[in-house]
């Protein structure tokens, strides 16, 4: 019963997950199919926003040192991790939401934001709210890397994104053969069938994900993992 878990998100969040993983009393094998890296931004005047959006830690992180003139702003951040390097990037108050950026953007609303900046990625979903007028500025890039790719005998599959999923499964051949295990439905519908077994993470967070794989690798085969692909 093997107990690897292939992590292929990039760094360093999946150094992090390697280390929860590790905690678990999983055997992380760490693969990333993605390369972060900032790029260039013009930053706006902070005058003109009610609020800022981070959908992805690596919006505080990479943004650079021109986001110190946006840390007067009130932060809505998707997730713990995110909202945590928000905080270290100097934001004094920061909003954390439930799970997406559709979910984050509607709390945003809630709480009376009519315009917000949105610290993205170069490959994003855009958020819209009939309430909210949301400006996109990249400010990080995801680059596939040319790394061959390994799926290790026995190994469960961690997808932590819909575009990682996508290439994932454009890179495997064999899916008969291979269990995934999923943050969210989207992700899960993102990597297509044809898998031997897919799980899903009860809530989008990373902790759950790994719950959800230990109990795939605990499993005595595919047929056992109890969810479908």
């Amino acid at each position: 019963m093997s107990a690897r878990v292939l992590i292929l998100r990039p760094e360093p969040g999946a150094s992090e997950t390697a280390a929860r993983a590790r905690a678990m009393g999983l055997e992380p094998v760490v693969t990333p199919l993605f390369r972060i890296r900032p790029v260039a931004w013009e930053v706006p005047e902070a005058r003109r926003y009610d609020a800022i959006l981070f959908t992805s830690a690596n919006g505080p992180r990479l943004a650079g040192d021109g986001l110190q003139a946006l840390t007067g702003l009130i932060a809505y951040a998707v997730g713990e991790a995110t909202a945590a390097a928000a905080r270290a990037a100097g934001f004094g108050e920061v909003r954390t939401g439930p799970s997406d950026g559709a979910t984050l953007l509607a709390l945003a609303a809630e709480q009376g934001v009519r315009r917000a900046l949105h610290l993205c990625g170069r490959d994003h979903i855009p958020l819209r709210h009939p309430q909210v007028a949301v400006d996109q500025c990249v400010v990080y890039a995801s680059d596939a890397t040319a790394d061959p790719l390994d799926v290790l005998p026995g190994a469960v599959v961690l997808l932590h994104s819909a575009r990682a999923a996508a290439l994932f499964g454009e890179r495997v051949q064999d899916r008969g053969a291979v269990r995934i295990a999923a943050i969210s439905p989207a992700v899960a519908e993102a990597a297509g069938q044809g898998w031997a077994a897919v799980t899903v993470a009860a809530q989008p967070r990373d902790e759950a994900l790994l719950e959800v794989a230990r109990a795939l690798c605990q499993s005595e085969g595919p047929d056992a993992a109890g969810a479908g692909s």
